[in-house]
């Protein structure tokens, strides 16, 4: 836990991005540290701390307390296993505003897409990538292919306040009843990082596959990345009910 004061990076950059590693990392726990501590573990000026501190405040990674000092601010989104769910929904029902930044919305090919959906390979998909965010906070990347003869309606929707499956039902007459999923802990690689603000060291998270199904077909793939630490996975269990367990070997 060191700067480097050769660098020509300020050495608030340098402190922020360490905290800021710390945080996604839960290094902290609730407790962050004073701003004297940090002064003394970096031996920096009090003024460098504010100003690292300054920038993590805006970011709602943290939050200043008139008398009790600096709080790590929790966002954690947690999602039911089994049901159909949808992501809008959670963080909004949290009372956080949800956003999204479209990356890309358009008509592609791809046949390996278009095989998980039992379409021919050159078959059109609607393609939408966002950046979905709680509140301020980036939360999740967000890939979703659709066969464009049911969804190319989507093309004129616009995606920064909406939910998908209220638009697909919407425009297209779709309605999303069931599906499968699949989680994955993975390593964000750094391109992900730097869109979900991790900062540069090596964050874990989960990749979650989507399969929708409409009437019994098959309609959506969805690939989404999230950073385990803003994330859960929840599921209710009773001894009346007993699920089906399948072993997955390395994959």
């Amino acid at each position: 836990m060191t700067l480097d004061r050769t660098s020509p990076l300020p050495l608030w950059a340098q402190l922020e991005e360490q905290l800021r590693a710390q945080l996604v990392a839960g290094d902290f726990g609730e407790r962050f540290p004073t701003d004297a501590e940090l002064v003394e573990r970096y031996a920096v000026s009090r003024q460098t701390v504010r100003q690292a501190i300054a920038r993590l405040t805006a970011d709602g990674l943290v939050e200043r307390q008139r008398g009790r000092g600096t709080a790590v601010v929790t966002t954690r989104i947690e999602q039911p296993v089994g049901t159909i769910y949808s992501l809008f929904s959670l963080v909004e029902s949290q009372g956080l505003e949800q956003r999204s930044e479209v990356l890309e919305l358009g008509e592609v090919t791809d046949e390996s897409i278009a095989g998980r959906l039992g379409l021919g390979p050159t078959e059109p998909l609607v393609h939408l990538s966002r950046l979905r965010c709680a509140g301020t906070e980036p939360l999740a990347l967000d890939h979703s292919w659709l066969p464009a003869s049911l969804a190319a309606p989507l093309l004129d929707a616009d995606f920064a306040r909406t939910a998908l499956y209220a638009e697909l039902r919407e425009r297209c007459g779709v309605h999303i009843d069931g599906g499968s999923e699949r989680v994955d802990a993975v390593l964000l690689s750094p391109a992900e990082r730097e869109l979900l603000e991790l900062g540069r060291r090596p964050v874990a998270g989960f990749s979650v596959e989507r399969i929708g199904r409409a009437a019994g077909r098959d309609v959506e793939y969805r690939r989404t990345l999230v950073a385990g630490h803003g994330y859960s996975l929840v599921m209710e269990w009773s001894p009346a009910t007993e699920a089906p367990v399948r072993a997955v070997g390395p994959t």
